[in-house]
């Protein structure tokens, strides 16, 4: 169950997105939520379903849900929910009384080409929905919700930002451990078993898939994105970049480092590896005090891209940074180029409150790779790093 204090919020939230959308009523449906959930069901919902539900959310905040007897006192029990509903036979007289009593100008559904975080209606529901409004004038309000639950899920409530930089923080602590514990001869499978003892002493799951969070990339052999650990092991004279995130109380965190073991009789990293990742710290550090409320997602991706250019390196083949919060890929408007599988996103403009992920890496021939990514929230005038970026290579003695 979601915790009350951030329902109220995202509920008040939610009042002030329909306002400047025009829309008087958000419609969310659903059935058997804990395998077919809607994400934004525990921002407002605050609780799962079983039988065919309904949550109207109010412009007015005069919000009802409509569910199944059994789901009743769960409802209520999430302390948001005034105005609970029980059904016997079946939610469509209720939910078609509730609509006419309201006499809504527009019904916003939760589906969407681009944004998974936006397109939470199943195809069936939906159907079933036309079903219980056919005779009325309802069917015919019907409009795609479309930025409702992205700036919903984007605008950072002040208990959501609190938990962020809480899992921020200890990941920084499980970071620091993790350091002390590298050095040469570990298995790529043998760090990651490391970390995951960390989470689990902390009794805290990871940001994304558990199986490769940590993703661990040890020297220039070994296979890079969202891969598991493999036995290849680090070794003096490479390269280790680690991709890596908490989920504390509900909430995430998402960081890459990048360290460089020492060959016996070495006491720094060559000079390549700084100098290749300068051109990585600069990225991250031009976007970061290029980013304002207001400037577009593909824009600030576009600095980055410009010093690669700048450089003559290749272009990376994904964005430069993803929205984070209750999900490690928490969808709306993504800093990425303006690439068919982004669809509309990368036009999204920034607003203050929101939550992103910074990230870029490149290859370092013969040694292996190079990445950082860091976590801001956009304020009021430019941006914070929610934790202290990492400005050079960590060196890890042999």
């Amino acid at each position: 169950m979601t915790d009350p204090q951030i329902l109220r919020e995202k509920l008040a939230q939610a009042r002030t997105i329909l306002d400047e959308h025009d829309v008087d009523v958000w419609l969310l449906l659903a059935r058997e939520s804990d395998v077919l959930g809607d994400p934004s069901l525990p921002l407002v919902a605050g609780t799962s379903v079983t039988w065919e539900s309904a949550f109207l959310v109010a412009r007015n905040g005069d919000h009802v849900a409509i569910v199944g007897t059994g789901d009743v006192e769960n409802v209520r029990q999430t302390g948001a929910w005034e105005h609970v509903i029980g059904y016997v036979e079946g939610l469509g007289a209720d939910l078609r009384a509730q609509l006419a009593a309201r006499n809504p100008n527009a019904i916003a559904l939760n589906y969407s080409k681009d944004n998974n975080m936006a397109d939470g209606l199943t195809h069936g529901m939906y159907l079933l929905l036309l079903d219980m409004l056919d005779g009325t004038p309802f069917a015919e309000r019907l409009v795609e919700a479309g930025e409702i639950p992205n700036k919903l899920r984007a605008r950072k409530s002040p208990t959501e930002l609190e938990r962020i930089r809480a899992a921020v923080r200890t990941t920084e602590r499980i970071w620091e451990a993790t350091q002390a514990y590298l050095r040469p001869g570990l298995t790529e499978h043998e760090i990651s078993n490391f970390m995951h003892e960390q989470l689990e002493e902390r009794r805290i799951g990871s940001s994304w898939d558990w199986k490769y969070c940590p993703t661990v990339t040890a020297g220039p052999d070994s296979p890079r994105g969202h891969v598991g650990p493999t036995d290849i092991r680090t070794a003096a004279g490479q390269l280790v970049t680690i991709d890596f995130g908490v989920r504390e109380d509900e909430y995430c965190s998402d960081m890459q480092r990048t360290y460089y073991f020492l060959k016996p009789g070495e006491t720094d990293a060559p000079e390549t590896i700084h100098r290749h990742f300068a051109i990585v710290d600069r990225c991250i550090q031009d976007a970061a005090a290029f980013i304002r409320p207001g400037v577009a997602g593909w824009e600030v991706d576009k600095v980055a891209r410009d010093i690669f250019e700048a450089e003559g390196i290749d272009a990376w083949q994904f964005a430069l940074g993803h929205q984070m919060g209750r999900a490690c890929h928490d969808g709306g408007t993504v800093l990425g180029p303006g690439w068919e599988r982004y669809g509309q996103r990368p036009y999204g403009r920034l607003e203050a409150g929101e939550v992103y992920t910074l990230e870029i890496g490149l290859l370092v021939p013969g040694y292996g790779y190079i990445s950082q990514e860091e976590d801001i929230v956009v304020t009021e005038d430019g941006c914070e790093f929610l934790a202290p970026p990492q400005r050079e290579v960590i060196i890890v003695p042999s």
